[in-house]
């Protein structure tokens, strides 16, 4: 029976990619790519010659159902994001929740997820931490930010450059100048940087150096005694 198999795909470094997730991409009639642009040097790279259909979060919607048609008529269908895990702040759980309720079996391979090593990288506690992805845009964010106020566990939020100071900023509205945290960027890359300390001295950082890449915010807990 056709499947869907969600693959992941390197953070950075190409060489990050499994032998398993290579041979499945070219086992596959069809690939899912959130950008066929940034997926094609992937491909290109391993000698990977399956051909890739566009599907993003602008088209995921309106897509979705003929998907799933066309793996249940026995088109084998991996799918894939720019980078890491899909379904992780990333196309694939909308996809992933109509094969379920349509009987369609799913498999996910085991691979890259950016949050994992910036929070083991982090030092701080990863027996028990909450994965928050990408805040809110707009009013949304100073909602779950208060309502994160007194979360003991360590938190995990996605940035991008734009955003992070801001971000940043607005963590000691809710938490505190002197809330430890680490910020990591450009993953398993050439320029990976991970910078450690309270708040404060972070933003500090970032103040002069200006921040390129997408970062992951690693944050300490309330619980966490400095």
């Amino acid at each position: 029976m056709s499947k869907l198999i969600l693959v992941p795909t390197p953070v950075g470094n190409l060489a990050d990619m499994t032998y398993r997730a290579v041979e499945v991409l070219k086992s596959v009639d069809v690939i899912l790519a959130e950008d066929t642009r940034v997926s094609g040097i992937l491909l290109k790279h391993y000698g990977i010659e399956t051909p890739m259909q566009s599907y993003h979060q602008h088209n995921e919607h309106s897509h979705t159902s003929s998907v799933v048609k066309q793996i249940k008529n026995g088109r084998e269908t991996a799918i894939i994001t720019d980078a890491g895990t899909p379904g992780i702040s990333d196309p694939g759980f909308l996809l992933t929740r109509a094969c379920v309720a349509a009987g369609v079996n799913i498999e996910c391979l085991p691979g890259a997820t950016a949050f994992v090593p910036a929070l083991v990288n982090s030092g701080l506690p990863n027996d028990k931490f909450v994965f928050e992805g990408f805040l809110p845009a707009k009013k949304g964010r100073q909602k779950r930010l208060k309502a994160l106020a007194e979360e003991d566990r360590t938190m995990i939020f996605y940035e991008s450059p734009y955003k992070l100071l801001k971000t940043l900023q607005q963590c000691i509205e809710h938490f505190g100048e002197d809330r430890q945290v680490s910020i990591s960027r450009e993953i398993s890359k050439l320029y990976e940087e991970t910078v450690r300390g309270t708040l404060t001295e972070v933003i500090a950082h970032f103040e002069t150096k200006k921040p390129k890449g997408e970062f992951v915010i690693v944050l300490a807990g309330s619980g966490l005694k400095n």
